[in-house]
């Protein structure tokens, strides 16, 4: 899908806070002749209330980075920060707990239970938790992502775009630190990718949330308030403020660099 017409993002004069870095980041699956490094000493640091895209051609290592960064798999050499906490050293326990207090998710593939309906979806992970929801919270969510008539349906009974926001705002309610979204919009039409993108950009304007979002959409991308790029497992540029256009220039010039 593309979606090209992103708002224009707005400025602020806050001091930046790191909300999650990486340092020195080394992934190596498998051992010996068989080997792949898919991650090659990448560092960054992923700021705090900023809309991040990670970009890069096929087999960069990108959905590496981001399952690295969101405690989602365990890595060779290096330090995964979340905020002051190192999740390369905690037990498996404690890191289930970082994720499931901490982390939101959001997947191409929605990942909604469809004997559930949309609230039942939205509140599982505060189920899970032995949580009761905020309320107020839940309710200022639902109206922000537009789904207050389709709480009762089951996700077989919505469309793609709906899902999708079910997705979104169960990553929301529990207000977690940072959301990783891995190709949000990759199932979606334009329009309605366009109404994720938009809900997503929202939730960082206006309730200060930090997303980072792994994505080959130029389109989708320019929603962003920066683009990291990766090329063979090492970051090799970055944008702010992208445009598709830029982008896109960005990519192939990393190409002719990778083929030249």
């Amino acid at each position: 899908m593309s979606t090209d017409l992103a708002p224009e993002r707005g400025t602020t004069n806050s001091p930046i806070t790191v909300a999650a870095r990486v340092t020195d980041l080394v992934k190596t699956y498998g051992s010996g002749d068989t080997a792949v490094t898919a991650l090659k000493g990448v560092s960054l640091d992923l700021n705090a209330c900023e809309f991040t895209a990670i970009m890069g051609p096929s087999g960069s290592g990108k959905s590496t980075l981001m399952h690295c960064a969101a405690g989602l798999d365990s890595v060779t050499r290096g330090s995964v920060q979340l905020g002051d906490i190192e999740l390369t050293t905690l037990k498996e326990k404690d890191l289930t707990k970082v994720r499931r207090d901490s982390i939101g998710f959001v997947f191409q593939s929605f990942n909604l239970i469809p004997t559930l309906t949309a609230e039942e979806n939205i509140l599982l992970p505060l189920s899970i938790a032995g949580r009761k929801p905020d309320r107020a919270w839940f309710d200022h969510v639902i109206s922000t992502v537009g789904l207050g008539d389709r709480l009762g349906h089951r996700p077989g009974e919505l469309s793609g775009g709906q899902q999708q926001r079910v997705a979104c705002a169960r990553a929301l309610v529990s207000r977690p630190e940072i959301i990783f979204a891995d190709e949000p919009t990759g199932n979606l039409d334009s329009t309605s990718g366009a109404e994720v993108l938009g809900f997503l950009r929202h939730s960082v304007d206006e309730f200060g949330q930090t997303i980072v979002m792994v994505t080959h959409d130029p389109g989708a991308a320019s929603w962003t308030d920066r683009v990291v790029f990766l090329a063979d497992g090492r970051i090799v540029t970055e944008l702010r403020k992208p445009t598709p256009e830029r982008i896109l220039e960005t990519m192939k010039n990393i190409d002719a660099n990778a083929q030249g």
